[in-house]
């Protein structure tokens, strides 16, 4: 037997609530956690275009889509098996990305310049990019809790 399903209008005591302000880039605060698995590059991608379309930075999109799919891309190749969480912040003129994954800095120096080095590689093309639209980038150490690497870049825009 096929169940109905119907909706009404929710009411809020005597009035409607107040309307969500409109999008604009200085609103734009989105954080998201991705499998770091071979699906991750693409989800990555298609909410960053949509984010940034809404929140008209259409002229920033191209370039941050590349960035957050290098960022992520990255990540996966380095914790397959993890997850990552995705920031995309937009103030004071510019956007700045962030990337944290679980993989922990080595403890052995040369470990950790060799593991140093393969991420830098994995990261040119980001680089290059970045570079282009005159912003940052870089890694380093998570220092929230659970460790992992921390990425990130900035675009002005």
């Amino acid at each position: 037997m096929p169940t109905a399903v119907t909706a009404g209008p929710v009411l809020f005591g005597e009035a409607d609530p107040p309307p969500s302000p409109a999008p604009s880039p200085d609103r734009l605060a989105y954080d998201f956690t991705l499998p770091a698995g071979p699906t991750g590059p693409r989800v990555a991608r298609v909410i960053t275009r949509t984010v940034l379309e809404t929140h008209g930075l259409g002229g920033l999109t191209d370039a941050a889509v590349l960035v957050v799919s290098e960022l992520v891309t990255c990540a996966a190749r380095l914790t397959p098996d993890s997850a990552v969480y995705a920031s995309l912040r937009y103030g004071r003129g510019e956007l700045r990305v962030v990337l944290y994954d679980g993989h922990a800095r080595h403890a052995h120096p040369r470990l950790a310049a060799a593991c140093d080095a393969r991420r830098r590689a994995a990261l040119r093309m980001l680089g290059r990019v970045v570079r282009a639209y005159e912003g940052d980038w870089g890694f380093g150490e998570a220092r929230e809790p659970g460790g992992g690497t921390r990425m990130w870049a900035v675009l002005p825009g």
